[in-house]
């Protein structure tokens, strides 16, 4: 389970350290930084995947999501005595994005190349440090890897630090390029659980989504981000997972209702009975709430649960009735996965805050900066570089 997450640099984020708990609901009015939350989240994921500059430059490139403000607020400045103004800089520009887990912790901090430079891609971020350690907090003497610039050193099995890579590209994670089950197999590991987190952000519901046409069926215990083979992965949890909570969870929201999957020339399809039909509805015949739920049963009830899930305001289209069901399938799920929540709808943070295990992280912004006001920040250090 991640137990803290630290943001410094991206967007509004300035300097953002904050706890986790099994069950995580991240909240607060527009505008508060939930989406940079959860952006900046998914760009950690995706240095295990060996893409963070390219996600990078799909946001605009590193300016474009670099801290708009000044490095630091002053007390005045806080207080309005003064306005808001820049200062001689300290520290040198980054973005840096980490966690710390029960076991393993990884940071990254990202900068500017070179002034001078003759390649077409002196846009692109460079790699400054990265860091992989045990326990919760950065120390010298729990450092298993570690990256500065293109030289990455490593524990050896005497406990002697020695530099595994000594001409890493910028562009290129100690994550992907440095992982030896020889010599560091703590990168594999944790590189394997990050590519095993989750994200599902807005499910397409319009008449042309992928999800309301038939599909070839494979077996399916993770369900796309895009959703196109819900049919197959609700399938494939009658098959080999847990049917009495499918039924259940489709009971909760409709009462009366079930679903099941035709196969027509190995093509499936969602059928769906509800109380008071005299015919069963296809997928191209619901509505957007109905579908989505649907979508969200068959992430949620995952054959093969991964170590993290996050879902993006999982209430779009969802009707106020199918909040409560779709907070229980949630508080149900927290128990085999670690969930966090992006949601501005009350009914479901409510509902969320009353579980076991669950925080509400409320977010806030002031003087353009996001801010989690009420909660004390875990001890965090990032790499040098």
């Amino acid at each position: 389970m991640i137990l803290t997450f630290a943001v410094s640099g991206y967007r509004s984020l300035r300097e953002l350290v904050l706890p986790l708990e099994r069950l995580n609901v991240i909240t607060g009015p527009n505008g508060s930084g939930k989406s940079s939350f959860y952006k900046a989240l998914r760009l950690l994921a995706d240095t295990a995947q060996g893409r963070i500059v390219g996600s990078l430059a799909v946001e605009g490139g590193l300016d474009s999501t670099l801290w708009a403000g000044p490095e630091a607020f002053s007390r005045a400045m806080k207080a309005g005595d003064v306005p808001v103004q820049g200062t001689v800089r300290r520290t040198r520009v980054a973005l840096k994005l980490g966690f710390a887990s029960e076991d393993y912790g990884y940071a990254i901090d990202l900068g500017l190349p070179p002034a001078q430079g003759g390649s077409r891609f002196n846009a692109d971020p460079e790699i400054k440090a990265e860091a992989v350690w045990a326990g919760e907090v950065l120390k010298r003497r729990n450092v298993f890897a570690e990256r500065h610039g293109p030289c990455v050193r490593a524990l050896d099995e005497r406990g002697t630090r020695t530099t595994v890579v000594s001409d890493l590209a910028p562009f290129d994670s100690m994550m992907t390029h440095a992982a030896d089950p020889r010599g560091v197999p703590e990168l594999i590991v944790l590189r394997e659980r990050m590519r095993g987190w989750r994200f599902y952000d807005h499910f397409r519901t319009d008449p042309e989504a992928p999800a309301r046409q038939a599909q070839v069926g494979t077996r399916t215990p993770v369900l796309a981000s895009d959703g196109a083979d819900v049919a197959a992965a609700l399938q494939t949890i009658r098959e080999i997972g847990n049917v009495r909570a499918l039924d259940d969870a489709v009971e909760d929201a409709f009462p009366g209702g079930s679903i099941s999957v035709s196969d027509t020339d190995g093509r499936f399809e969602v059928i769906m009975t509800q109380h008071g039909l005299l015919r069963p509805l296809r997928m191209s015949e619901l509505s957007d709430g109905t579908l989505r739920y649907l979508l969200l049963v068959a992430a949620l009830l995952t054959p093969r649960p991964p170590s993290l899930m996050v879902l993006n305001e999982p209430e779009t289209s969802l009707h106020p009735d199918l909040l409560a069901p779709l907070a229980r399938l949630i508080s149900a799920t927290s128990v085999r996965s670690q969930v966090i929540v992006v949601s501005h709808a009350k009914p479901l943070v409510e509902a969320l805050a009353g579980i076991d295990n669950s925080a509400v992280l409320a977010l806030e912004k002031t003087l353009g900066e996001t801010e989690a006001p009420g909660v004390e920040p875990p001890a965090w250090a990032w790499p040098k570089r």
